[in-house]
């Protein structure tokens, strides 16, 4: 639906956004197009999507023939999209994607979500960890984020969501989206980013790994997470570096050298 059409079905069903989600519904086609094509979504295909909302995408999906699971927070949307997908070959959750656990995540082959941007960095780090065979992620996210995502060692950006992207595989931003492509439109330019999974990511206690060594970031690494030290000396790395100057290579190495010795 274009943004005219979203209006008048918002106004029509009593559907507003909700700022405590942190809503803003994508009412542009050529977008809503563009990033289905760029998900890789194909027939018969497992596909999670994460905060629906209308279901501009989920529709999309539904047509092309894949095998959709939709996750969404919202109950009045939830409802909604019971209705609007009644008969048709979709799983629709209400839940808080975060607090998830019984999805059979290891199914999905894809990943797509206009993700509310308070919560962007936990559902990310959840669906790098928890899709184990998920090849490829889209994600409509805030521009100014990426910064982030895409952040270097010794950075004030740079985290465990940096460190955990670049080891997963591939990131790239594909295109900025306008704020009148939403409505409500957002306070900041979007952008649509594709993360796409190399071969021999590490196994997804991964992430709760990272995590940890960035509690307390400026700490030498071996004093925040002291189990580590053998790991740390055995690949050459200094005794006395920070969590935020190990690169995402580093942190992938020292993890592997560190579980092998745990077993």
């Amino acid at each position: 639906m274009n943004r005219e059409d979203t209006l008048d079905y918002i106004k029509s069903k009593g559907i507003l956004p909700d700022k405590n989600f942190g809503q803003n519904f994508l009412c542009d086609e050529e977008i809503i197009d563009s990033i289905i094509s760029l998900s890789s979504a194909c027939p018969n295909q497992e596909v999670i999507e994460i905060g629906p909302g209308l279901g501009a995408l989920t529709d999309k999906l539904v047509d092309l023939g894949a095998r959709v699971t939709a996750v969404e927070i919202d109950k009045r949307l939830n409802e909604h999209l019971q209705s609007r997908f009644e008969g048709k070959d979709i799983n629709i959750i209400c839940s808080d994607y975060l607090k998830l656990d019984d999805y059979n995540a290891k199914s999905y082959i894809t990943a797509i979500s206009n993700i509310p941007y308070y919560v962007m960095t936990p559902i990310m780090m959840k669906l790098m960890s928890d899709l184990t065979s998920c090849t490829k992620m889209t994600f409509m996210v805030e521009e100014e984020a990426i910064r982030r995502i895409d952040a270097k060692p010794g950075t004030k950006q740079y985290g465990a969501l940096a460190v955990t992207c670049a080891v997963y595989g591939k990131v790239k931003k594909e295109f900025a989206v306008p704020r009148n492509a939403f409505i409500p439109p957002p306070h900041t330019t979007s952008a649509v980013i594709t993360l796409t999974r190399e071969e021999g990511l590490p196994a997804p206690e991964f992430t709760a790994f990272i995590e940890r060594c960035f509690r307390e970031r400026r700490k030498k690494i071996v004093n925040a997470f002291p189990d580590i030290k053998d790991a740390v000396l055995s690949l050459g790395i200094k005794e006395d570096i920070r969590a935020e100057h190990i690169t995402p290579s580093q942190y992938r190495d020292i993890f592997i050298k560190y579980k092998a010795s745990m077993l």
